[in-house]
């Protein structure tokens, strides 16, 4: 914890091999973060450095209220939802039925799927779907939440949800007989 303070505080006073250390410490496991949400590498990659710019840009605000992976997390989702939202309006869905418990009713299991094999049924979801399911399956955020990040309706990051698990089974399903 020491030494992550004096390599914010070293960070804050312009020191570029600090930020180089702090871009390698969390660059790695944060471009992953931006997978989830971009459709090529390259992209993934411009969000990562926009991330970046922003959390050298802001360091002073960190408070230490939280680790400094999870502050730099919060800030690289952030980013690549801003991105993802400058790109494509949001479509309303109302189609909330069979919300909870669709893949366990239809018995489908992700077991033995390679992380690389997920992301690539993920990153085949519209854009919308793919975005809340990243925030709600992955990050862990609930739907009020979900919808204040990105500007709509519980409903609709409901069933936006519910979509992109629709269209992830019919995938899975798909994959065991083909």
């Amino acid at each position: 914890m020491e030494l992550e303070k004096d390599l914010i505080n070293a960070c804050l006073q312009n020191d570029r091999i600090a930020q180089r250390k702090l871009y390698q410490a969390y660059a790695s496991r944060m471009l992953v973060v931006c997978s989830r949400y971009a459709q090529s590498k390259a992209e993934a990659e411009d969000i990562l450095q926009e991330a970046f710019i922003k959390i050298f840009q802001n360091l002073a605000s960190f408070r230490g209220e939280s680790t400094i992976g999870a502050w730099i997390k919060r800030i690289v989702i952030n980013t690549a939802i801003k991105h993802i939202r400058s790109q494509q309006p949001w479509q309303d869905m109302s189609d909330v039925a069979e919300f909870e418990n669709h893949f366990s009713d239809k018995g489908t299991s992700i077991e033995g799927i390679h992380f690389q094999e997920l992301l690539a049924m993920i990153h085949k979801l519209p854009k919308g779907c793919q975005t809340v399911f990243n925030l709600y399956a992955i990050e862990g955020y609930q739907h009020h939440e979900i919808a204040e990040m990105l500007g709509i309706s519980e409903g609709t990051s409901k069933s936006q949800y519910s979509r992109a698990r629709q269209l992830l089974q019919a995938q899975l399903s798909y994959d065991k007989v083909g």
